[in-house]
């Protein structure tokens, strides 16, 4: 989910929980070099220095002497003009103009550039610049998105929503950045302290730290103890690693609190963000929603996918668990490693034991000799970012061959399969060793819709030897099912040390019934954490809320608004605004939920969710054709969703237009073809217009792509019973038997087919 700005900056501040109140105010780099010329040195040189930077002779590294570029029938020119650079392309109205590049964005290994556009929107163009050498095949200019045809009004086009720099990129490139988002005019003011990602940053606001320097005239007690820094970083004060006998060295003391990764983790993680003000952005999860190890974004055994960054995969890792933390490996003020490739491991990892063919079973000083090579294999993003994976696991062609995830053998050796590089793997001997993500089987069976998947998440969930992202992560899959079992789970975790738990276990309880919830989640809403509070709240507005006691409705309200403040932070963001309305129609707010979800389709007219959540308005008040009506321009601006295809379809079906229904349905499953539900419901309007054959071929298509979908299964024995195929029937309720053991509606269907295999007659 992605979150959203607030026109009235002031109104988090307000809703902030109590705190010492922040007077420092932002100096910039500059200031530190006098007393850390070192660091300074570094940092100066580093790309978080290179991160943004305005477009002169200096920064800008592409090619701008008439460079060519043609993708489909734009061709795009790159040029100089009066000693500014400038790119001529197709606009927001399709139409070929010259736009002036404003800014860089990064150095290597490419670099992008920002165009401003009217409403102070600075926008990142989609072909960027290989700035690698040329012998690496660099040096020249790439599209981003080369798979796709992009179109002015597309999201993704360089001109869309999401390529706004306001929203998507500015955070994490500048220094104590404000995007002043106008949600009443749909403008940006954004600006910044720094333009690039200078030291405070990372340190906070060093004002107060200049006047410790001098002194600590006027600064408190606990100001001088931290420098005149709201925080320090000092997980690493005072710690040694001692060696055991096997080669790997332990901490000497617990790691504490996590302030240096997750101070790291509001850039370089997969998040939403709902606040800005620097005592809340060093407090992670007052500012900052993480993504959990989620489909679609990792694979079931945790490895990066989509571009996830790396605190959720770093999180989930064994060295995380021993207490090593990001500077243990990476110089903070350069960004380089602290020492070169296998040296940075052996700080821990004797390289007596581990850095030597006896161990990586490799020609020393090979390739595949690399620590990194084995345990952190890369995956490219923007085509030709190679990043690593910072789960650290051990290589598993087991489970490339059970549940299809990647491994690092088959990276290097691709004219290999995995069954090549198991039998490798057994043959050194080093297969009796799972790694840290023993959870991947049963996010495997989870993401597969297989039997017993439900107790398989709840057993990582309630297991305290898994990383807290795992466990919120098999929460977050168990969202949705109400099952007793998983209420009590969810229930118990809501006292979880880790606020990624406690968050996943609130959402988890949105499903309970009106009192459960209200006695599971009264306590979370005087959580410290903000993000704990804010999902408390949403889960219990609406029924949820009528249950709690008077002093806990004050608690809630303070906590809603929290909510309601996060979500405007990011207002210029259709989801943000499809949140709120979802918030108002839990709260029985039909005409304000409306309103909302007209404003996200205002920001984004191919935003689906909005366009059917505001056709299902119209349909509860009785007003069918309009909501056909809406979805039917929805599609017609967004013609490659499955979700507005469906539900146009069930409009028409409501209708009684069942020629035209049937066409849509088709176009949904088309569309979305891994969508089970989708073809479920086509197939079942096939069937009853007459068309048995192809609904059971659909069916049976859509069971070769989710085998355990009960829908289908359930569909596709029915109908096959009905052709007196009684056979085939009784596997697929056997399938079914399987998933629901339990179900005595399954268990008859099975007995009834079985008496008909013996007397077929009856």
């Amino acid at each position: 989910m992605r979150l959203f700005i607030l026109s009235v900056t002031l109104l988090v501040l307000v809703l902030a929980p109590a705190r010492a109140k922040d007077t420092a105010a932002f100096v910039g780099s500059e200031s530190c070099a006098a007393c850390h010329r070192a660091q300074y040195e570094d940092w100066r040189k580093s790309h978080h220095a290179g991160a943004m930077q305005i477009a002169d002779e200096k920064n800008v590294l592409g090619d701008f002497n008439d460079a060519h570029f043609r993708k489909g029938s734009i061709e795009t020119t790159f040029f100089r003009r009066d000693g500014k650079y400038f790119v001529r392309t197709d606009g927001p109205d399709g139409k070929l103009a010259d736009f002036e590049i404003k800014y860089t964005f990064g150095l290597s290994p490419l670099q992008q550039y920002l165009i401003e556009l009217p409403g102070g929107r600075l926008q990142a163009f989609g072909i960027a610049w290989d700035s690698r050498p040329k012998e690496h095949g660099g040096q020249k200019w790439f599209d981003l998105y080369p798979n796709r045809e992009l179109a002015a009004g597309d999201p993704l086009h360089w001109t869309g929503i999401d390529q706004n720099w306001n929203y998507q990129c500015a955070w994490c490139h500048s220094t104590d950045l404000k995007k002043n988002y106008d949600p009443t005019k749909d403008t940006f003011a954004t600006h910044w302290s720094e333009i690039s990602i200078g030291c405070e940053a990372c340190h906070g606001p060093a004002s107060r730290h200049l006047a410790w320097a001098k002194g600590g005239a006027g600064l408190t007690p606990d100001e001088k103890k931290a420098h005149g820094f709201a925080f320090r970083f000092d997980q690493r004060k005072g710690v040694t690693w001692t060696p055991n006998p096997q080669g790997t060295a332990a901490r000497s003391q617990p790691p504490g609190a996590r302030t240096e990764e997750l101070v790291c983790a509001g850039c370089h993680s997969r998040r939403g963000q709902f606040a800005d003000a620097p005592q809340d952005v060093h407090h992670f999860y007052d500012a900052f929603r993480p993504a959990t190890l989620a489909p679609g974004l990792y694979y079931p055994d945790g490895q990066q996918r989509e571009e996830v960054y790396n605190f959720a995969s770093f999180a989930q890792s064994r060295m995380h668990a021993a207490g090593v933390t990001c500077s243990d490996c990476h110089n903070p003020h350069s960004g380089k490693l602290r020492l070169p490739g296998n040296q940075v491991c052996g700080q821990c990892h004797a390289a007596k034991v581990f850095d030597t063919p006896a161990h990586h079973h490799h020609p020393q000083g090979s390739p595949g000799a690399q620590c990194a090579a084995c345990h952190m294999p890369t995956t490219n993003y923007m085509v030709i970012h190679a990043r690593q994976d910072h789960s650290i696991r051990i290589p598993r062609p087991d489970r490339t061959i059970s549940m299809g995830t990647p491994n690092a053998c088959n990276k290097c050796h691709a004219d290999e399969d995995a069954n090549w590089a198991e039998a490798a793997l057994k043959g050194w001997g080093m297969t009796n060793n799972p790694g840290a993500q023993t959870f991947a089987e049963a996010f495997a069976l989870a993401d597969a819709d297989g039997p017993g998947a439900t107790g398989a998440l709840l057993g990582v969930a309630n297991d305290s030897g898994q990383s807290s992202i795992a466990r919120a992560s098999a929460l977050a899959r168990l969202d949705g099912d109400a099952a007793p079992a998983v209420i009590e789970a969810a229930a118990q975790l809501t006292k979880a040390d880790d606020p990624m738990i406690r968050v996943a276990a609130a959402e988890v309880l949105a499903n309970a019934d009106s009192a459960a919830k209200a006695r599971a989640l009264a306590p979370l809403l005087r959580d410290p954490t903000r993000l704990v509070r804010m999902q408390a709240a949403r889960s219990l507005a609406g029924a949820g809320e009528a249950n709690l006691a008077p002093g806990d409705l004050v608690a809630f309200e303070k906590a809603l608004d929290e909510y309601v403040a996060g979500e405007m932070f990011t207002a210029e963001r259709p989801e943000s605004r499809a949140n709120l309305g979802a918030l108002d129609l839990a709260r029985g707010k039909i005409d304000a939920a409306q309103a909302e979800f007209a404003k996200a389709l205002a920001l984004d007219k191919t935003f689906a969710p909005a366009a059917i959540q505001l056709a299902e308005i119209a349909r509860h008040r009785g007003d069918e054709p309009g909501a056909e009506a809406i979805l039917a321009k929805a599609l017609a601006d967004n013609p490659r969703s499955g979700p507005l295809a469906h539900a146009l379809g069930l409009s028409l079906i409501r209708q009684k237009r069942t020629a035209e229904a049937v066409a849509k349905l088709e176009l949904a499953t088309k569309l979305a073809p891994d969508n089970a539900h989708y073809a479920y419901v086509y197939a079942v309007a096939l069937h009853d217009t007459g068309e048995p054959a192809k609904a059971r071929e659909v069916l049976r298509a859509a069971l070769a792509r989710r085998p355990n979908d009960r829908e289908i299964l359930a569909a596709l024995a029915s109908y096959e019973a009905q052709e007196g195929d009684y056979a085939s029937a009784l596997g697929h309720v056997q399938a079914l038997q399987k998933l629901e053991p339990d179900n005595p509606r399954i268990q008859g269907f099975a007995d009834a087919l079985r008496a008909k295999l013996v007397r077929p007659e009856q």
